[in-house]
Parts: structure tokens; sequence; C-alpha cells
């Protein structure tokens, strides 16, 4: 079969490509000026991505990259370019679907330059083809941020200039790929070069979603990052201020060093979050200027247990509907729960799903159970070869399979769920950016101890502060420096009726953390606040804050090492036995994770409450650890619906559907 495109249009396409490039004005911090987020909507994403949702397998190098990464020139052997051919054959897209992928993560530009990857850009508008004819979803590999200077600056030697710079003037490498360079996203020209990009992944390979690689590093000790800083003192901070940072005149100011005051350090790192952000959102909104319909996705890895600028995932992921995260694997790991659900919960609260390897059952539960629409990358293909991921040479597990299945028969159980959430744990970017270690590791202790006892919660951030109206407590651990603005937020919070959980310092620092005469929300009424110390029970103080629980679970004590006999006494906190609590129009779902790998965890005692003035139909069990759903009886009480699961092999969702 013919799946080359006329090489006329190809031709046409590539001249444009190499244009050459023309500054764009970029380089004001135009993020502050957007009012709203850019992700788009639930409700108003592509039809196919809330019908099916994405199941992913991934090969996104292209060849030259692939060639300079496993040795030291850039010429494929025969031997690649075999194995490059299997990779973007019929045979190979036809593979990918009878094992169950729906969505194709494929290469595009790494960063060599445009005639050195000429040939493997237009493979992927071929491979592109193939896989759109077969019914699989496309999402491409737009850029890194780094590219292979060697070639790219033969190509573009206006391009020197791009890079970031450390504070010795040297460009900032890839790690130990010195290869690489990290660009700067800012850097007008750069961006004008990366737009085009854009527009081909767009327009020539008709890509359903743009990912954008590598956004950890931010500004330098450029020239243009070094002009930016000066432009965004000038425009945010007094002159007072200015003073503190020993700045008297911004247009000679430059950035920290060891030293330096912290104003100014914070004021940096404030300044990286910007504008990544800035770079990202832009990018976005470039993309959907082509096609509305496009999705838009990052890669900033992992939500830490701290904000670590110049990465604020308050802010980058209010640019896009997804991002990449490329944790290790999960599980019950010497008696300490090892998850992802801190990524998937501050991805779900801000519509975007996340994206990660899902290598086995429980890390295909625990997505399922967690994250928004996104089963995950369960394989690597790369030179035609099935692979668990990127490197590896261990095979796609088939244990898979069924829960591969599971996702696509059972779309029913999550598609257009929304997570039910008595409480939100603030992640304030000052507080956990700028304060002191002790104090702003309390709301990562928080978040895991909410996790670990089932709690139904949302991870939220400073922007999300105005619509607190679905929680009925606010959770604000270690949260010593808030703004003015932000503290207005939490008063009109607590007079519409809601209550706040204050764990350790509170507001006694502004956004710069810079000490307040009286802590800013020192006026919100007594009985409207509930205060816990370090050694207070956190986990009864914010269940008192919240009134009520939606979800409550109760299981036997786990049998220990050594013991004769079963353990019989009930426990609230099971180690390893996770839970989730969503809602759909007609039915409440509780999904329930089983991290442990000493088998399954028996007679769950479940209860629900309910939306007012509903009633239960039935009590549904499905898994795909089981042929067929079965139906428990249930029974209806004053703080709920009440049921036991016989048992959680590794994923249960129970269906409660409602009269």
């Amino acid at each position: 079969m013919d799946t080359t495109q006329p090489r006329s249009t190809w031709r046409m396409a590539w001249r444009w490509l190499l244009v050459p490039t023309v500054a764009v004005a970029v380089c004001g911090l135009t993020i502050v000026a957007h009012a709203q987020p850019l992700t788009v909507p639930q409700d108003q994403r592509p039809a196919w991505l809330r019908q099916d949702g994405i199941v992913m397998a991934g090969s996104w190098e292209p060849l030259v990259f692939r060639v300079r990464r496993d040795g030291t020139s850039y010429t494929p052997t025969p031997e690649q370019r075999a194995g490059w051919e299997r990779e973007h054959s019929p045979e190979m897209v036809a593979r990918l679907k009878s094992l169950g992928v729906n969505f194709v993560m494929m290469h595009c530009y790494k960063g060599a330059g445009l005639e050195a990857e000429r040939e493997s850009m237009a493979d992927a508008v071929r491979f592109s083809k193939l896989c759109r004819e077969a019914g699989l979803r496309v999402g491409v590999y737009n850029f890194s941020g780094a590219f292979l200077w060697e070639p790219f600056f033969r190509e573009n030697p206006q391009a020197k200039d791009w890079p970031v710079l450390d504070a010795q003037g040297n460009p900032v490498t890839y790690g130990a790929a010195k290869y690489r360079y990290y660009w700067n996203r800012n850097h007008p020209d750069a961006v004008a070069f990366y737009r085009k990009l854009v527009d081909f992944s767009v327009n020539e390979i008709k890509t359903d979603l743009v990912h954008f690689d590598n956004y950890v590093v931010g500004p330098g000790y450029d020239p243009v990052s070094i002009a930016r800083f000066r432009k965004y003192l000038r425009e945010t901070f007094t002159p007072e201020q200015l003073l503190q940072m020993k700045i008297a005149d911004p247009e000679a100011a430059q950035p920290p060093v060891a030293g330096s005051p912290p104003l100014l350090a914070r004021a940096w790192q404030d300044f990286g979050c910007r504008s990544l952000a800035e770079s990202y959102w832009q990018m976005g909104q470039y993309a959907r200027s082509l096609r509305p319909d496009v999705l838009v996705e990052c890669n900033p890895n992992g939500v830490r247990a701290t904000i670590r600028p110049p990465v604020d995932h308050g802010r980058l992921l209010q640019g896009g509907e997804a991002f990449w995260v490329e944790s290790g694997r999960v599980g019950l790991i010497n008696g300490r729960l090892v998850s992802r659900i801190r990524h998937y919960k501050v991805g779900r609260a801000m519509d975007n799903m996340t994206f990660d390897y899902t290598l086995t059952p429980l890390e295909m539960a625990e997505s399922m159970a967690f994250n928004l629409d996104c089963l995950g990358c369960v394989f690597w293909f790369e030179y035609g070869n099935i692979a668990s991921m990127p490197g590896s040479t261990e095979p796609m597990s088939p244990a898979l399979q069924r829960y591969i299945g599971f996702y696509h028969a059972r779309r029913d159980l999550l598609r257009d769920a929304r997570a039910v959430a008595d409480a939100a744990v603030l992640r304030s970017f000052p507080s956990l950016a700028h304060g002191e270690p002790k104090a702003a590791g309390l709301t990562a202790r928080v978040e895991d101890l909410l996790i670990e006892n089932r709690r139904c919660f949302q991870i939220i951030h400073d922007h999300q502060l105005g619509d607190l109206s679905r929680y009925r407590a606010l959770v604000l651990a270690g949260c010593a420096a808030l703004s003015d603005q932000h503290a207005e937020q939490i008063r009109r919070f607590v007079a519409a009726g809601g209550r706040v959980c204050a764990i350790g310092p509170l507001a006694t620092h502004d956004q710069w953390m810079l000490p307040r005469d009286k802590p800013a929300l020192d006026d919100l009424p007594a009985a409207a606040v509930v205060r816990a110390g370090e050694t207070d029970d956190w986990l009864a103080a914010i269940d008192r804050a919240c009134g009520k629980r939606s979800l409550s679970v109760r299981a036997p004590t786990p049998k220990r090492e050594g013991e004769a006999e079963p353990a019989t006494a009930m426990s609230e906190a099971p180690p390893g036995l996770c839970a989730e609590l969503t809602e759909q129009n007609a039915r409440r779902l509780m999904h329930l994770v089983n991290y442990r790998a000493d088998g399954p965890i028996r007679e769950v005692a479940v209860t629900v409450t309910l939306p007012p003035g509903r009633a239960v139909r039935a009590v549904n069990l499905a898994s795909p650890d089981r042929d067929a759903d079965i139906t428990v009886p249930f029974a209806e009480q004053a703080e709920g619906v009440r049921f036991t699961v016989p048992e959680v092999r590794i994923y249960e969702i129970a269906a409660i559907d409602l009269k």
C-alpha cells in the first residue's frame, strides 16, 4: 500500500520550514495577563478522548538522535535502518492495535536541525498517516528542551546565542550528555524557530497532541535572560523592595549568586517559574491557533514534596491537558507506600491527564483509580521491538493484557467521572518554594497521611483558591507564606461556611517570605478553624474540620510475618490499601487499590455517603482480576450506604447505582 504523501506537498512544506527565523516579540512576561487557565475544559475536549481515553505506546526518538545516543557518530548502521523501517511499517501499526493501544506517541523533532532530521520528519508524516488510517490517535514529540549542538550549529550558526548559560558563562548541558545544550525557551529567535515545528506537527503530521519535553530548566545568565529578569524586577517590586535586594538600578541588576540577599534569590525563583510557564502557555496558544482541537502537553517531571523552581506545576499545568511524570515502580516497599497518587491528584484537580509508564497490573490499577482519561504508556516499540520502557530489554508483561482489555471494556466506569473530595490541601507556592524546610515539608506529610488513610481530598494550588465551593474544609499545612489576596480568598471561603484546618505556622509571612507584624489569618472566627501542632493527631483534626467523611474503609489487620493465625481485628488503615471516590450523574464509584504483594485483602467494609435525596438501587463490583461483575448486598443507614467487598486482589471498583 502506498502511504507516502505527494513529493510536491512535502517539498513545499520543507521549503517553508527552511525560511530564515524572524524574531518575535515574546520577551515580556505576558503570562500574568491571562485571567483564566488555557486548559480546555473536559466537556469541550475531542470526543475520541472522552469516549475512549488513552492507552499509549511510545517510540519518539528520531533515528539521528538514537545513533548519537548509542554511539559517537550521527550515521546509522544498516541494522539500525532496517529496524527503523520495521518500526514504521503497516505490520507494526497492526501489532500495536492488536495489543490494545489506541494512541501512539511518536517522533517529530529532537534538536539536531531540520536538515539532519529531514528524513525522520518525512517518515513521521507517513507513519502518522498509517496510524490514523488504522484508527489510532497520534501525539508527537515536538521538540526537546535541548538541542544537539554539533549538527544544529552547523545548520544554524546564528543559534550559538540561544543556549541557557550558567553563572560561569558556559552552556548548560543535558547532564552527562555534553553534546546537548539546553536552549533558552524565552529567546525570541529560538521561539520563532520552534514555532515552525509546532506548525509542522499540526499541519503536516496532523497530530492530535503536541508534546514539549524537558520543562525543567529555566532562565540562565545569558543576555536575554538577564534583560528579561531586569524587566521583571521593574514591573514586580517597589523601589524599597529593590533596595532590600541591594539593587539601586534595575538596569544593572544581575541574577543571584551565593550570598545574595534572600529576596533577590526568591525573585529569581519566581521569575524562573513564570518564564517556563510563559513559554509553555505561548507554545500551546500557538498550536491551538493552528487547530483548536489539538491537545497540549509538557514534561516537567513529577510533583515533589516541595516546589523546586523553576518547575511549578501549579502554573505550568494551566497551559495544557496533560503532563509527563516518568516515575519509578510503585508498591508497598519495606512497609512504606510508594505511589503516584500525588501526581495524579495534582493533575486531576487541574483537568490534566498524567502520562507515565504503567508496566504492571498494579500501576494500571492505580492509574484507573486516580488518573484522568489515561491508562498510561504500556510499552515502548523502538526499532519494532516491544519492550517495557525506553532503554529496557524487558518485554511487555503478558499480565497487562487483561488490564488493558478491562480499561477498554469498562470505560463506562471511568468516563466523565469527577473526584469526590471533602477537603482541599493547598500547595502554597511561596511556602513550599521559599519557606523553611521543616514547615514547608508539612504539606507533603499531610498529603501522604490522607492518601495512606483513604481520605477523600484534592491537592490545589494558589490560583484555585478563588473557587473552593466544592470543599467542606481547606487544609493549610505548612502554609507560612500567603499573599494578601490569597488570605482574602480564604476569608471568603470561611464566610460562606467553609472551615480551615491549620497545621504548623499559618500566614506569618507574605508572598516573598517577609515576616508580617501579625499573621494574616488571625482574624478568622475561632469556630471555623481547627488548629493542630507538631505532636497532635493531624488526621483527627482534618476530620473535625470536614465534619463528616464521604468514604470509610475498614479491613482486617493484615497478618504479620510469623503469625500462626490470621489477625481478625478491624483497622481503619491496613497498610497498602488505597481508595478514591468518584461520581457520575447516576452513581458513585469507589475504587480500591491493593499495593501489597502478599495476597488479597479480604472482607473490606465500606461506607459511602450519598448525594442528598438519592437512594441506592444496587452495588456491583467490577475488577480486571475477575471474569464477571458481582452484586453485593448493602444497607442504607444515616451515614450512607454500607457494604462489604469480599476481596481486593489488586483492583476493585464498587459501582453504587442511584435511584
